[in-house]
């Protein structure tokens, strides 16, 4: 039986955290090629550390590689300025980690002869999946956005401040932040904040522990946090009995690659539910949407969310399997929790009949062919609001009438 009273906790980080640095440089890259390109095939790892940028992985890419695996005129120079561009807009000029002036290696090769040919489409057979795995979807209605309210809240709070710091409103705020929400639910309720946790870079001197730095300015640090908390959670959710931490171990000076190195797909837990939900263990960023790490997880996302809204129940949980080479699904599994309103298995039975599931199916669906990654690399690639563009596509509640009437 599920529980109904009990302390729930998620964690988030900011865009200049060094793991999050290199998500979304990887998510540029994926951009920059599909941009070239709508079937470009990219997995593009990024390390960052101390003022260097490194990336490797494969590719394949009209306009920016030719047959014979050779860059064309210009194509590198375009990536590492996509990749420059990147770090600045983060914000990143300091000694140990510039945009400008940090070392840029790039190892990106021509994707492997045989994975292409298990994925690609050819003569009878539709296109594959890129790799086997399984993903998961999920949604609740403990939020308007179909979110666990821990990580809701956790990702609303960093938001904040790296507005707040691009905007000059906190200038003594660096990039690279962590949060963290504890929320006590009653009757699977959120109803209020047990703990809540920041740790952020910080303008030198703005920190005060163990009779070091200055009390004053570390003041205004913990009141501006203690602010923001107020200002993103609900109303009464903040209590005398709250316990509050602003950067608890002290000085946070040195931060971002500098501090320590980044690698992409390490936040996969910050990308998703916050641990609301299983994880099928396969990173996001870096992938184009042929890799159903990417794009089946999104489609799980879409479905489920659709599910909530549409009533058929509180909370729900999907799970997609599939085989390199395959393009059918392996098999689909629905939860509701004890929470739903029509039979699980009667869900199940619906859900291929309004959605292709196969990697074109759902790239088709999604129209995910699009230079719209990198928007998604921070702050949670779930619980956002579809753009003009087509990003966040799997976040649009489109299929509400079709699931009603289905079942």
């Amino acid at each position: 039986m599920a529980r109904s009273n009990f302390l729930f906790t998620s964690e988030s980080v900011s865009e200049g955290h060094p793991d999050k640095v290199a998500d979304q440089i990887s998510d540029a890259v994926v951009d920059l090629f599909l941009s070239k390109d709508p079937q470009a095939r990219v997995a593009c790892e990024t390390l960052v550390t101390t003022q260097r940028i490194v990336l490797a992985g494969e590719i394949r890419c009209k306009g920016m590689i030719d047959e014979a695996g050779e860059w064309l005129p210009g194509a590198t120079e375009e990536i590492e300025a996509a990749v420059r561009a990147t770090v600045k807009r983060i914000g990143y000029e300091q000694e140990g980690f510039h945009w400008q002036t940090a070392e840029f290696a790039n190892h990106l090769h021509p994707q492997s002869a045989h994975i292409a040919q298990g994925v690609d489409a050819s003569g009878n057979k539709d296109e594959g999946a890129g790799d086997q795995g399984i993903m998961f979807g999920y949604a609740t209605d403990e939020t308007p956005d179909f979110m666990p309210a821990t990580l809701y809240y956790s990702h609303r709070i960093l938001e904040r401040l790296a507005a707040d710091r691009h905007s000059g409103a906190a200038p003594f705020l660096e990039p690279d932040a962590k949060s963290q929400v504890t929320l006590a639910y009653e009757n699977e309720i959120p109803v209020r904040a047990t703990a809540l946790v920041v740790s952020t870079q910080h303008a030198p001197d703005y920190y005060f522990h163990n009779d070091e730095g200055d009390a004053a300015k570390y003041k205004v640090l913990r009141d501006y946090v203690v602010g923001v908390f107020a200002d993103v959670l609900p109303e009464g959710f903040i209590t005398d009995e709250t316990a509050i931490y602003v950067n608890p171990t002290g000085r946070f000076e040195i931060g971002g690659p500098d501090g320590d190195a980044g690698v992409t797909g390490r936040k996969i837990i910050v990308d998703t539910y916050g641990g609301a939900s299983p994880h099928g263990g396969g990173a996001f960023s870096g992938k184009d949407p042929t890799k159903v790490d990417r794009s089946a997880a999104y489609i799980a996302r879409y479905m489920a969310k659709n599910i909530v809204a549409a009533g058929l129940a509180r909370r729900v949980t999907i799970q997609l399997s599939y085989a390199i080479g395959i393009a059918e699904p392996l098999s689909l599994y629905v939860d509701t929790h004890g929470t739903g309103t029509v039979p699980e298995a009667t869900i199940e039975a619906v859900l291929p009949q309004l959605v292709r599931l196969t990697p074109r199916g759902i790239r088709e669906h999604l129209k995910l062919n699009r230079p719209i990654y990198q928007r998604s690399a921070a702050y949670g690639h779930f619980g956002r609001e579809p753009d003009a563009e087509g990003g966040f596509s799997w976040e649009k509640l489109d299929l509400v009438d079709a699931l009603k009437a289905a079942v």
